[in-house]
């Protein structure tokens, strides 16, 4: 990201969701994807409640992203966020930004502690 955009994406916080382009992993041709995302301190996080999805084997090869955000555009590369509890921290602001999908939470969670799915959950940071 560049400097000044933690003051620009600042009054951009409270928007619901972010258009992610990513890149190819092998054709580096560019996808876009609506996802979640948190903005908190200046810093910009994104979640995944599935590691195996295209988007996020894109940006792990290729790190480099741009976000839409209500018109605004901003460039950045990810950084996948490998320690548990930094992790962890991260998701619980997701929880707290989206609380109104907890009962979707609670069910992931009780699946994964019947063993019925695994933990896939992830977390980025935008830089």
């Amino acid at each position: 990201m560049e400097p000044g955009d933690a003051t620009r994406l600042q009054p951009l916080s409270s928007k619901q969701t972010l258009k992610l382009t990513h890149y190819g992993r092998k054709s580096g041709k560019p996808y876009e994807v609506t996802i979640w995302f948190v903005f908190d301190q200046g810093r910009m996080y994104l979640a995944t409640a599935n590691v195996n999805r295209q988007w996020v084997k894109n940006v792990i090869k290729t790190p480099r992203v741009r976000l839409s955000i209500a018109g605004q555009d901003f460039d950045g590369q990810v950084r996948f966020i490998n320690d548990r509890v930094e992790r962890g921290q991260v998701l619980n602001q997701f929880k707290r930004k989206y609380w109104m999908y907890m009962p979707a939470f609670i069910i992931g969670r009780m699946a994964q502690k019947l063993g019925l799915i695994g933990n896939t959950m992830g977390a980025f940071e935008v830089k």
